[in-house]
């Protein structure tokens, strides 16, 4: 009998306790400005018949954000992408993909349009926090792959005009600015091309921020060189806990947060946790069959079949919640609680067991409050520091 009541009274303190603590993180979370630097609804948004300002199911719609469930998951900010797949570097391949670039600019902007009473356009970290006081979303934007800019330098003033923020310099191949981290054919620039550090200079003078999430290590070390502001990488992991090339070394953190910059921790579940070597192989086959080619509605619709067929397969080595705090601690202890944030890359493939969608996103909280960090670092994890880089992102000439 007392074996028994003592089961019941430990059950009885343990969901307390843990109550205790859904309630702290619930609080927490609803005070502090939540901004993720990695979000892909704009391919879902170009879609006939989308509107992000409609909840969506994430299983039948096969999405992952939309204004409600922003907000039913207290997700004040994000950085919605315009992403481009690596096609040809020629003329006509750099002319293709500035049209694609600004259809999806567009559609980002005529969403905003549609929907004022539920977010609007952010640029600086003082909207971000207006915004967020009015109680609507506050949507920013980045350039995913600077294949768009192709080679014409005065594009940039233009994606600048239209409110980008940041350029990933490439994506899972090389273009003309910079060699990819992933490109089978390997480098062909050694780092940064002689155009490459041009677009460095004129997106300091502009104020667009240096993404190096996706770039070659040499790639990174040259922007990290010439960049007179910090750098970011707007979704990328530990490459020691996770032995990736799209992750970061142990001293490629270090000299990014030397200079002042902020590594955005993603949801992608390979990332996170090293999946088998023939779940990476097959994962890397689909990343890599639409580099350069154009990606016709039909070509993405066979990739994002073959990307759920492997998902269903290997759903026993899929990440979760904790993998990601994990990352996030072993930066923190590595270069500080100023040098960490949150990239998801909800709706292109970040998504972990507890945390689906981004109605979702408190259970990241509650899992920093469970690890013990303070309110005030939680705030630095979910947007201060990434604020503070932005703000940093101008530079004197």
């Amino acid at each position: 009998m007392n074996a028994l009541f003592s089961f019941f009274l430990v059950s009885a303190l343990f969901f307390l306790s843990s109550d205790r603590l859904s309630r702290k993180a619930h609080k927490i979370h609803q005070r502090v400005l939540t901004l993720d630097t990695h979000a892909d609804a704009p391919i879902m948004m170009v879609k006939k018949g989308f509107d992000v300002g409609e909840r969506h199911d994430r299983v039948r719609d096969k999405s992952q954000i939309d204004f409600p469930r922003m907000k039913e998951g207290g997700m004040d900010a994000m950085f919605f992408a315009v992403y481009m797949a690596q096609g040809p570097r020629t003329p006509e391949g750099h002319a293709n993909a500035k049209a694609r670039a600004l259809e999806i600019f567009q559609s980002i902007h005529d969403a905003l349009k549609q929907h004022p009473d539920q977010a609007e356009l952010a640029t600086t970290p003082a909207d971000a926090y207006r915004i967020e006081k009015a109680g609507k979303r506050a949507v920013f934007i980045g350039m995913e792959n600077g294949y768009p800019v192709g080679e014409d330098l005065s594009l940039l003033k233009m994606y600048y005009d239209l409110g980008c923020r940041y350029i990933t310099l490439s994506h899972f191949a090389n273009n003309a600015i910079c060699d990819s981290a992933t490109d089978p054919d390997g480098p062909v620039h050694n780092g940064l091309s002689p155009f490459g550090r041009q677009v460095v200079q004129e997106m300091n003078r502009l104020g667009i921020l240096i993404d190096v999430s996706h770039v070659s290590d040499k790639s990174f070390y040259d922007a990290l060189a010439l960049s007179k502001a910090p750098l970011i990488a707007s979704h990328s992991n530990v490459r020691a806990l996770c032995d990736f090339p799209r992750n970061m070394t142990d001293d490629m953190i270090k000299a990014l947060a030397a200079k002042g910059g902020v590594i955005q921790v993603n949801f992608v579940s390979d990332y996170l946790r090293k999946p088998s070597d023939e779940h990476r192989q097959a994962l890397n086959a689909v990343r890599m069959s639409s580099v350069g080619r154009a990606v016709t509605p039909q070509l993405q619709a066979q990739l994002d079949a073959k990307a759920d067929s492997i998902q269903k397969r290997y759903a026993y080595e899929r990440a979760s919640v904790a993998d990601i705090v994990k990352h996030i601690d072993y930066i923190v202890r590595l270069v500080g609680i100023d040098h960490v944030g949150i990239g998801s890359d909800f709706d292109g493939g970040g998504g972990v067991n507890g945390l689906e969608d981004v109605s979702q996103i408190e259970a990241l909280t509650l899992e920093l409050v469970r690890k013990g960090y303070s309110e005030g670092d939680i705030a630095k994890i979910w947007g201060g520091n990434l604020l503070r880089v932005l703000g940093q992102a101008k530079v004197a000439q």
